[in-house]
């Protein structure tokens, strides 16, 4: 038994107290630890999963991985899925190449989901946090200053305070159930199917996933050691998963092989969304608040994005900001989730589709859409995930740019150049705790005005708890005031002419977008983030 369940059964508070050991719960737990906040993370299974179905990481949450140091980690311990190609009828109807999606990560990861939990348990301890396993949810009791947890291990209960509670405990979510918070949507009748496997002979690549619309439909995803991961709706409750899965591949693959067969289960789908994310004290994350259909590979992904989205705004409550900062998490994480429900809800349709007409019609649509350059990209940024956009929020504003405004994921395709670091991508200066302001001159603004700007920006991140780091950029390198260089084609993508601030968050978007009144811009942000949401935003 850990010292921190040893003091969490003696009755001590904690700032937060997180349900839930998977990916969101581990990440979650790992992000607060990281900003000093005392977390207690349960779980109720005994030892870590030795296998999950579980398997693709997209490209957002690679870029959470980087930011947290640990994308080389993900990087070596998977493989690469750079192709999804798409077939029906013994024929592909095309392909999308994951290297144009926007990001220095071109590519899926294939990596079972233990494989992913056992990294982020790494992480999480090497923050000072643990997992307190076999430790059960019973029951939650709102008080006065936050929740009254009861919790149950190995036979017998203990209690602990907590200022918040993050329920990551699942579809079956006992925190949600705990505040009555119903999920809407529904389970599909029919049961899904999965296993790993290796194909031989196989004479395509190794780096893709490959997915079939037929009868079965049937979806191969990439596993290191050139493994598979197959997906499959089974042609009965009690039909041979192997023999479903051949007569399928077989037009495709006439004369390859299904060796090494391990791991072969059946599993309900659902396709829900969470009425709220949070009640009062209590919020919801990953599985818990949204479940989704398999097929696009999204659901531990928009868990992972939750926490990080969530992790930053806690610490800062539990540091003493307004708890108006957490209205956010469900405005901003809420909408991501139901973008995925209906794309799921729309490929399971494709997926199972039988009369012949509605095959060939969506047979045809599915070629012009990936024929086709901007709808193909369209496609491509969805399945990396690199289309979730926050403008909508009440903690984001400034002037409007079509190509950087507000609540937009700054790029990590943009290179500049510092004194300390020489040549570098942007993203590297903002992956901290706190916010992170960037200036970024055009060919308007000459020298002495530049200069005096990046001093005044300077000082207001030296002086305020909540910006931990200010860099100025323009059109040359000046070592006399450490302003950085930046150039046009990465002015042009930033939408920037004369000077812009951005305040840019912990989670890697842009909170403030400030083209003039830069001081003040900062002032008003400063008030919206820690001092109350909709003041703030109301004053501004």
């Amino acid at each position: 038994m850990t010292d921190q369940h040893k003091k969490g059964e003696g009755g001590t508070s904690v700032e937060v107290l997180v349900v839930g050991a998977g990916p969101t719960g581990l990440l979650l737990a790992g992000e607060l630890e990281r900003r000093g906040i005392s977390c207690h993370l349960i779980d109720a299974r005994r030892a870590p999963l030795n296998w999950d179905r579980a398997t693709v990481i997209h490209p957002r949450s690679l870029q959470i991985f980087e930011s947290m140091g640990l994308a080389d980690r993900f990087l070596a311990a998977g493989c690469r899925q750079r192709l999804i190609k798409i077939h029906s009828d013994g024929e592909q109807l095309g392909m999308m190449d994951l290297v144009s999606c926007g990001s220095v990560y071109g590519f899926n990861v294939g990596l079972s989901e233990e494989v992913t939990e056992n990294i982020l348990t790494d992480y999480l301890r090497a923050q000072g946090g643990e997992v307190n396993r076999s430790s059960r949810l019973i029951g939650l009791a709102q008080e006065e200053e936050g929740i009254l947890a009861e919790i149950e291990r190995d036979g017998s209960r203990y209690q602990m305070k907590a200022q918040w509670v993050v329920g990551c405990d699942g579809v079956h979510s006992v925190t949600r159930e705990q505040f009555g918070i119903a999920m809407s949507g529904e389970e599909k009748a029919k049961l899904w199917a999965v296993f790993d496997v290796t194909m031989r002979p196989w004479r395509d690549t190794y780096e893709g996933t490959f997915v079939y619309l037929d009868t079965p439909p049937v979806i191969m995803t990439a596993l290191p050691k050139e493994r598979w991961r197959v997906y499959l709706r089974p042609s009965s409750e009690d039909s041979d998963l192997i023999a479903d899965a051949r007569g399928t591949l077989k037009p495709y693959l006439p004369d390859s092989s299904f060796v090494d067969v391990e791991n072969p289960n059946r599993f309900h789908c659902h396709t829900k969304v969470a009425t709220r994310f949070r009640a009062g004290p209590v919020f919801l994350a990953g599985d818990a608040a949204h479940v989704c259909s398999p097929t696009e590979g999204h659901g531990m992904n928009r868990g992972i994005q939750d926490a990080f989205n969530l992790a930053w705004k806690l610490a800062l409550v539990c540091r003493g900001a307004d708890p108006a900062l957490l209205d956010s998490y469900e405005i901003e994480r809420k909408p991501a989730a139901e973008m995925v429900i209906e794309s799921g809800n729309r490929f399971e349709k494709n997926l199972t589709m039988t009369d012949p007409v509605e095959r060939a019609n969506r047979n045809q649509a599915i070629r012009e859409t990936l024929a086709e350059e901007k709808t193909r990209h369209h496609e491509i940024v969805a399945e990396t995930e690199l289309n979730v956009e926050y403008s909508g929020s009440g903690i984001v504003f400034g002037d409007q740019c079509d190509v950087f405004a507000a609540g937009s994921r700054i790029s990590d395709l943009i290179e500049v150049k510092t004194l300390a670091r020489g040549r570098c991508r942007l993203v590297e200066l903002t992956q901290r705790v706190g916010h992170t302001l960037l200036l970024v001159a055009g060919k308007g603004p000459d020298g002495e005005e530049l200069a005096k700007l990046h001093a005044a920006v300077g000082e207001i991140a030296a002086e305020n708890e909540l910006f931990e780091a200010a860099f100025s950029f323009g059109l040359e390198l000046d070592p006399d005031t450490d302003i950085g260089e930046i150039g046009r084609a990465e002015l042009a993508l930033l939408g920037v002419d004369g000077i812009t601030v951005f305040a840019v968050r912990p989670d890697g978007y842009v909170g403030l977008r400030a083209d003039k009144d830069h001081v003040q811009a900062l002032k008003r942000y400063r008030s919206v983030i820690l001092q109350g949401t909709r003041e703030a935003v109301s004053a501004a």
